[in-house]
């Protein structure tokens, strides 16, 4: 056992084997984008208050969680074909509408909304994490989310830490074969939640022997806007807690529904047969991919030093990133 500084708490005892930290990076550099102000310019007026704000993030990481090794997941597909052919809804409201109709590849609305002045800043962030040494990762045709989940899956060795401002990934907490944690920073980095089956279990009253698939059912039936997910009308959290407890997971609850289980009240039995088209596609939706083809940049093993100081040096001057590269550099084992 050894001591390490856990964000928001004292110095607690922990496994010596240090965890696989898999970092949400659209997740991180979009609420960086949104705490720091754009007057954080490089030379050329170039905004960098995500790429500054995003460094510090990584640097805290090292230094709080002092994880073995590290990947920085990537949408390659923020809005992936499949789950839309399933859902139409899913994240329609976040696409933006092209002067001309189409986006660059013809296709109407597939293009994410984003401010003009983080779409820059993204290629920065890439190249500092080349610089550094530190891999990123992506599959062809998925989400971030899918990335973690099949890095999560393929994990056998070393605990998982998952870094993250989307609740989503609450579903892949588990015990075995390695724990795997999600450390929710919806609310910034020094009020961060390190979440597990226990405390995803009590925080939202699903089994805690099942609180990773029981936080993804009750997720299908709660809906979820920001996703456009509508969720299975009159059902809120709790409500939904509630009956994947009861029958253990939604496709039980699904069959108690449509059996006319008296166990089940007549209002909601009646409203989940009438979500049933809903339901029968939604937990494909929700449930992130296990077994995505992920590409790797590079080996995951975070580096005693910067693969490329000169280069790192070189983009802090140029970018004007100051002391963020310094931190991320100090941050770094060796």
């Amino acid at each position: 056992m050894a001591l390490v500084p856990v964000v928001g708490w004292s110095w607690q005892a922990v496994p010596v084997t240090a965890p696989l930290a898999l970092l949400d990076a659209a997740s991180l550099y979009f609420r960086s984008f949104h705490a720091l102000p754009e007057s954080l310019t490089a030379p050329d007026g170039t905004p960098v208050n995500a790429v500054r704000g995003f460094a510090d993030t990584v640097a805290r990481i090292l230094v709080d969680r002092r994880p073995g090794r590290l990947v920085a997941c990537l949408d390659a597909d923020w809005r992936p074909q499949f789950r839309v052919d399933l859902l139409p809804s899913y994240k329609a409201h976040r696409v933006a509408a092209p002067e001309n109709g189409t986006d660059s590849a013809g296709d109407p609305g597939t293009a994410e909304e984003v401010p003009d002045t983080l779409t820059p800043q993204v290629p920065i962030i890439l190249e500092l994490l080349e610089a550094v040494g530190l891999a990123t990762a992506e599959a062809e045709g998925f989400e971030a989310d899918d990335v973690i989940g099949t890095l999560t899956a393929r994990e056998g060795t070393d605990p998982v830490e998952v870094i993250t401002g989307d609740r989503d990934l609450f579903q892949l907490v588990r015990t075995e074969p390695t724990p795997a944690s999600v450390i929710y920073v919806g609310r910034g980095w020094a009020k961060a939640e390190v979440l597990g089956p226990a405390e995803i279990a009590e925080k939202y009253g699903v089994p805690q022997e099942l609180a990773g698939p029981g936080y993804a059912d009750m997720s299908v039936l709660r809906g979820d806007p920001s996703d456009g997910l509508p969720g299975v009308a009159g059902i809120g959290e709790k409500t939904a807690a509630k009956l994947i407890t009861q029958f253990g997971s939604l496709d039980a609850l699904v069959k108690a529904a449509a059996d006319g289980s008296a166990e089940l009240p007549a209002k909601a039995r009646t409203r989940i047969l009438e979500a049933a088209d809903y339901l029968l596609v939604a937990p494909r939706v929700v449930g992130v991919v296990r077994d995505a083809a992920v590409r790797m940049s590079g080996d995951d093993r975070v580096p005693r030093t910067a693969a490329d100081p000169d280069r790192v040096a070189e983009l802090a001057q140029r970018w004007n990133l100051g002391r963020s590269a310094e931190r991320l550099l100090a941050a770094l084992p060796g």
